[in-house]
């Protein structure tokens, strides 16, 4: 995890009409000759306390980008767990997806990612990010056989640092 890479996506508001919105964040080119990036969310509330949020993402990848994600998939992401349930072994035991479709991986980090944000809305904006993290990495808990990449310490250092070197890009 010690690799990351920067993404460069335009904002787009889509739309503000009454109790409904939509954006975008595009970006033409990203690591690994990936291209094509379309993060889209749209939100409507249901009641007082809820919203129904619909997201979709996209990307295209060339061959660097196809050979990248075969490497990383018969070496080190290799026992990577998607959501999927493809069978049951011997013992009755789901089995999940493995390879390119443990991309679905992303997908739950997303949705986990929302909701903490919105949850840390009621903190004190200097605890923002630091509430963020704590959530984010506590939910993903509920699905440590699929999601769980480090230790909660490790986690929080290895984001602290990120969001440092961020900060001094700009």
């Amino acid at each position: 995890m010690a690799a990351t890479y920067r993404i460069d996506f335009d904002y787009q508001l889509r739309s503000v009409a009454g109790d409904y919105f939509s954006l975008a964040l595009v970006a033409a080119a990203g690591p690994l000759s990936t291209r094509d990036y379309r993060i889209e969310l749209e939100a409507i509330p249901l009641d007082g306390h809820r919203a129904f949020i619909h997201r979709t993402y996209a990307y295209a990848f060339g061959m660097g980008g196809r050979l990248a994600m075969h490497s990383y998939l018969v070496t080190l992401g290799r026992d990577k767990l998607g959501f999927t349930i493809t069978g049951q072994s011997p013992q009755g035991e789901p089995k999940y997806v493995r390879g390119p479709r443990v991309i679905e991986r992303n997908t739950m980090r997303y949705c986990l990612a929302i909701d903490a944000y919105l949850a840390a809305m009621d903190a004190a904006p200097a605890d923002r990010f630091e509430k963020r993290l704590r959530l984010w990495y506590d939910n993903t808990e509920d699905y440590a056989p699929h999601l769980r990449e480090m230790d909660r310490d490790e986690y929080l250092a290895l984001k602290r640092a990120e969001r440092a070197r961020q900060r001094d890009l700009r």
